[in-house]
């Protein structure tokens, strides 16, 4: 997966419904090339479908997730193009403090919540991560 792939999938979390024109025209690549590229991503599995966005407080049975991270050295754009590929990370975070990133998680169980914590761990120039189940939200 290239930068052009993390791109296609940013674009497509987005607006899932995004015509391969517009998202060609983003891209600045022909459209021959967003279409390839696409059916590539749903042959290997990463895009495993498409579907509806629902606001947080609507899809009340997924787990959530805080995850802050320590990047080892000057990776962290590195890091944050391979976060930005994974359909469970869905917001990143750059800071200022003892962690370099925070990552907002969502899986549909605690297994699942495990296995993105396993993946995101693994990936080269990670230093240390530490992750917090959201229990409730509560506006101010």
């Amino acid at each position: 997966m290239d930068d052009i792939d993390r791109q296609l999938i940013a674009l497509l979390r987005a607006n899932a419904r995004a015509s391969v024109a517009s998202l060609a025209k983003s891209l600045q690549v022909a459209r021959g090339t967003v279409q390839n590229r696409i059916a590539k991503l749903e042959r290997s599995g990463t895009i495993a479908g498409y579907g509806v966005r629902l606001r947080p407080q609507t899809d009340t049975h997924r787990i959530a997730a805080m995850m802050t991270i320590e990047v080892e050295g000057n990776h962290l754009d590195k890091v944050l193009r391979t976060l930005r590929g994974d359909a469970s990370v869905h917001t990143l975070h750059t800071t200022n403090g003892r962690w370099d990133l925070i990552a907002e998680l969502s899986a549909d169980s605690l297994e699942a919540i495990d296995q993105v914590i396993s993946r995101i761990r693994k990936i080269d120039s990670i230093a240390r991560t530490e992750t917090s189940l959201l229990l409730s939200t509560h506006k101010l």
